[in-house]
């Protein structure tokens, strides 16, 4: 297993998925959630575990997509669950996680809500 630099902060884990997603390394990428993550992608989706994550993510990136980096707004901490967010380049509205502290300190995605569909919108 490759060992992968850590988000020691909740805001690092918004630069590690866009460096990640770049490489084309869709294990790097899944390695940022929690074993039972839950990703709102594709939008009206869910992806549920860390395991279909990086299966939706190969298949993602095979198509060689390039992410821009977002500048992080304020991170929402309470205890050891922040709440992340980041205003998309890609006029998508917002983008919102959930990450929760780890027993070593570092931070993992619990839920992920990359876009925010608007009702009436595509579902």
């Amino acid at each position: 297993m490759t060992a992968y630099e850590k988000a020691m902060q909740p805001e690092d884990i918004t630069r590690l998925f866009v460096e990640r997603s770049n490489a084309g390394d869709a294990a790097g990428v899944a390695a940022l959630y929690e074993e039972d993550a839950v990703l709102a992608y594709p939008p009206g989706s869910r992806t549920v575990g860390r395991a279909a994550i990086q299966e939706l993510w190969e298949k993602v990136l095979a198509g060689r997509p390039r992410f821009e980096p977002e500048q992080p707004l304020p991170t929402l901490v309470s205890g050891d669950v922040a709440l992340t967010s980041t205003p998309p380049k890609d006029g998508t509205g917002a983008r919102a996680q959930v990450v929760r502290r780890q027993p070593d300190g570092s931070w993992l995605r619990v839920l992920d809500q990359p876009e925010f569909v608007q009702p009436g919108e595509r579902a």
